[in-house]
């Protein structure tokens, strides 16, 4: 059975690899804001949102008129474009909120490219990414599956780490025997489909009488403690019984 699984390891990119990507979250931030305030105009001019292709189809003329988006990853710029028409389909599903811009003030700050081409591999203790190239990182296990995409995060403190998400395959555990009901309840505690009855153990039943004398010690242990005028939290007896 095919699944999606995520590695999660801190990278420690140099001077101009942190430049870039600081560049590369700023323009997909910028994308995905943009875009978001043409969703707004539009919506509020024709009663209609834009989609995923409308927008995409705007980004070479973005590009045209802001040199400097063609200076970072465009899968990662196309991500964002993407993201942002994902938020709008799980809101209007009732999952999630309205979409809100990004703000660049936020604690933690990222961009996701896509794996296309071999752009995203792992080579040795280096992570190979569009644009940054060969980005070393703290290998404490191996990915494996086939790569969907990466995931870059910056935190506060300024630390870096990176997110991959691959398609693996698990083994499917095996089916419940469907043949053999179960009925769950309460005077008898099982009863199986071919008639077989399980009684009902009544723990607390069976534990009322012991349970009755140890309350009725605790009693007494906060009745002395009363009359020693200790608070409860400071009564060794009573706590000790509790």
């Amino acid at each position: 059975m095919l699944v999606n699984k995520a590695y999660k390891f801190r990278i420690y990119p140099n001077r101009e690899q942190e430049r870039l990507i600081a560049k590369t979250i700023g323009c997909s931030r910028f994308v995905y804001n943009h875009f978001l305030s043409k969703w707004h105009d539009t919506y509020t001019k024709t009663g209609k949102g834009l989609t995923y292709s409308a927008c995409s189809s705007q980004l070479p003329k973005l590009k045209k008129e802001h040199e400097w988006l063609k200076e970072v990853d465009s899968i990662a710029v196309q991500t964002s474009v993407k993201h942002l028409s994902d938020s709008f389909d799980r809101f209007f599903k009732k999952q999630n909120k309205a979409p809100r811009y990004k703000s660049k003030k936020h604690p933690i700050q990222s961009f996701t490219t896509k794996h296309t081409n071999g752009n995203i591999a792992m080579v040795e203790k280096k992570i190979k990414l569009p644009k940054l190239g060969l980005v070393k990182f703290a290998k404490s296990r191996e990915v494996k599956g086939r790569i969907l995409s990466a995931t870059v995060r910056r935190n506060v403190t300024g630390k870096y780490f990176i997110a991959i998400l691959v398609e693996t395959e698990v083994d499917q555990l095996p089916k419940t025997d469907t043949s053999v009901g179960i009925d769950i309840g309460l005077k008898d505690f099982a009863i199986l489909s071919d008639g077989t009855i399980h009684q009902n153990p009544r723990f607390l039943r069976s534990l009322e009488k012991k349970l009755e004398m140890e309350q009725r010690k605790l009693s007494r242990r906060y009745e002395q403690a009363k009359k020693d005028k200790k608070p409860l939290h400071e009564a060794k007896n009573y706590q000790n019984r509790k």
